[in-house]
């Protein structure tokens, strides 16, 4: 029967597929896609597991007969029975193979989408005996997890899943099907791995508009839906899933008019799509001859080539730290940063890259164990994050430095602070890259000179504008954190996520105000966030006097076809009168 998940709508556009459900489970799950190659050793691994498992199970049994009589020991004795017996179980060993065989998953991930389909079954049986042997199967499943943790696979994308219009065959080879993504929730490094993959789209219970998940989701240009409360627990593996990205729905199990209806509504995106490609060549120009310079956030070196398509004229946000992630805890080096930058440097053949350095924290967590005391904060928006993090770990920020002035002996690079606030830190920030310039000096190699930016992201240091135009060449406004931290928000809490408002009249007047100050002073700004990518704030950022946006490649095409379309002397007066409304959003409706 046909059913809606409602969410919040983070990324457009109109996805169809079946439903992937990337299950939760006790133990940290890898998630992706084997070769046809490797399949056989997926299996073995899967064999090898459950192989240590009965032997783990027969050692305990045959030190419970050593032990002799206690009145304990047969209940226990039962209950390792039991769960030697769900080891056996063809339902399970017979579920994870076909998982592995047909739909390539690695062996992790086929063991827990089993354990979800079975679990299920648990779920619905009449006696509470069987019920809870649910319990059960879920300790055996997390005993074999804990055997296969660590060994990694490379990732690749699979052969395409298919089926034969929504009859039971599934998997029938000669038909493709397009597979949607359901989640509990993602990290960043979780996008990153399923960036290059088959995924038309995406759910997740958690997150909000401008969660990383969210922004990733914008950047890989695909419909997905965030917020979505119990999407996974309601949407079974392999059900018909409609994601309609523009309005925040997933439809499930839809009926054959509203597939139609659907099909209908993501051609028509594909042809907006291509009117706008024609854009790609077309001078940013107001109609009133105002010349706006756009520019490109990227998460990795080969995302230069996305850019350069969509006629970046270069990039406005490099986000470093997802270099720093998926790593098990293992920073990149030196070397391996320099040549991560030099690559992106390159990729953009001649225009300029803005390199942010290390902004983990919040919504971005390193993937290790906190090495020190209080590193596992409370509140991580609030924590040891961005600069604060770099400049208490010296050695790590001095060797991304190194990396980044290295870089610029090959291309122009304007460096980029994140969550900058006080006096020290940028006193303590620049003699970091004075002391990293040296040791370069020092061991005789080339580098090159940097532009320096500050982003202002927190409330302070956009009311104190004058402190930092005086150290910095450039200032970015990061929106997303500005709102977070003026409104006092967890960006990436669905709870308070209708409270998210980029037009509120305090975080209006900051930006106002920066963008004022900078224009007077004649220094560069541009903002990077998630509204210089969002077409309804397009003309009010252009009537505040911004001439630089910077965002995710996919949305370019979209913002300079309202920019070709506006007059920034009309636009002016109105973005003045929505400065000093009441009700900013009223406004903006009209």
């Amino acid at each position: 029967m046909s059913f809606t998940v409602h969410g919040l709508a983070v990324s457009r556009g109109i996805a169809i597929g079946r439903a992937v459900i990337v299950a939760s489970s006790r133990v940290d799950v890898a998630h992706y896609f084997v070769k046809v190659e490797q399949v056989e050793a997926e299996i073995e691994r899967l064999r090898s597991a459950r192989k240590a498992v009965v032997e783990e199970i027969g050692r305990v049994q045959h030190s419970l007969g050593e032990l002799g009589s206690n009145d304990a020991h047969p209940e226990l004795s039962a209950l390792l029975d039991v769960h030697l017996m769900l080891l056996q179980d063809e339902q399970l060993t017979n579920g994870v193979k076909h998982w592995i065989v047909d739909r390539h998953y690695n062996a992790e991930w086929a063991l827990t989408t089993q354990l979800e389909v079975i679990a299920r079954q648990f779920d619905e049986m009449e006696d509470p005996y069987l019920r809870e042997r649910k319990a059960d199967l879920e300790q055996v499943v997390e005993r074999m997890l804990r055997f296969m943790r660590g060994v990694a696979s490379p990732v690749a994308a699979p052969r395409p899943a298919a089926a034969d219009g929504k009859s039971d065959t599934l998997f029938d080879p000669s038909v493709e099907v397009p597979l949607v993504l359901i989640a509990h929730d993602l990290s960043p490094a979780d996008m990153l791995q399923f960036k290059q993959s088959v995924f038309a789209g995406f759910v997740t219970d958690v997150g909000g508009k401008t969660s990383h998940t969210a922004i990733v989701a914008r950047s890989m240009d695909i419909p997905a839906v965030v917020g979505a409360r119990s999407a996974s627990h309601l949407i079974n593996q392999d059900d018909w899933v409609i994601i309609d990205g523009d309005a925040g729905v997933v439809v499930v199990d839809p009926s054959a008019i509203l597939l139609a209806e659907y099909g209908f509504k993501q051609r028509q995106g594909e042809v907006e799509r291509e009117r706008l490609s024609r854009l790609k060549n077309t001078p940013a120009v107001t109609l009133d001859g105002q010349k706006i310079e756009l520019l490109a956030n990227i998460e990795q070196p080969d995302d230069a080539i996305a850019a350069l398509k969509a006629g970046a004229v270069g990039v406005g946000l490099f986000r470093t730290e997802f270099l720093f992630m998926g790593r098990n805890g293992k920073l990149p080096d030196e070397e391996e940063q320099y040549q991560a930058y030099r690559r992106a440097v390159e990729g953009m053949q001649g225009l300029p890259v803005t390199i942010r350095t290390v902004d983990v924290g919040a919504d971005k967590p390193l993937d290790r164990t906190p090495v020190r005391a209080g590193e596992d904060h409370l509140n991580p928006a609030l924590g040891l994050r961005a600069i604060r993090w770099s400049l208490a770990e010296p050695t790590m920020f001095l060797a991304q430095l190194r990396a980044i002035l290295r870089a610029a002996a090959h291309g122009a690079i304007n460096l980029l602070i994140p969550m900058l606030a006080h006096a020290s830190e940028i006193r303590q920030t620049l003699a970091l890259v004075d002391r990293a310039r040296e040791q370069l000096d020092a061991r005789g190699q080339a580098h090159g000179p940097v532009r320096l930016g500050a982003m202002i992201e927190v409330p302070a240091a956009a009311l104190t504008i004058p402190l930092f135009l005086r150290y910095f060449d450039f200032l970015s406004i990061g929106t997303n954190d500005l709102i977070q931290y003026t409104l006092a928000i967890d960006r990436a809490d669905e709870a308070v996520s209708h409270l998210y408002d980029p037009v509120h009249p305090a975080v209006l007047q900051l930006l106002a105000s920066t963008i004022a100050q900078c224009q007077a002073q004649g220094k560069g700004v541009s903002v990077c966030g998630e509204m210089a990518g969002d077409v309804a704030m397009t003309r009010l950022l252009l009537g505040l006097g911004l001439r630089s946006f910077s965002m995710h490649p996919s949305q370019i095409l979209a913002v300079k076809q309202q920019i070709l379309r506006s007059d920034t002397v009309r636009l002016q007066t109105w973005a003045q009168s929505v400065l000093v409304a009441e009700d900013p959003a009223a406004l903006m409706a009209d």
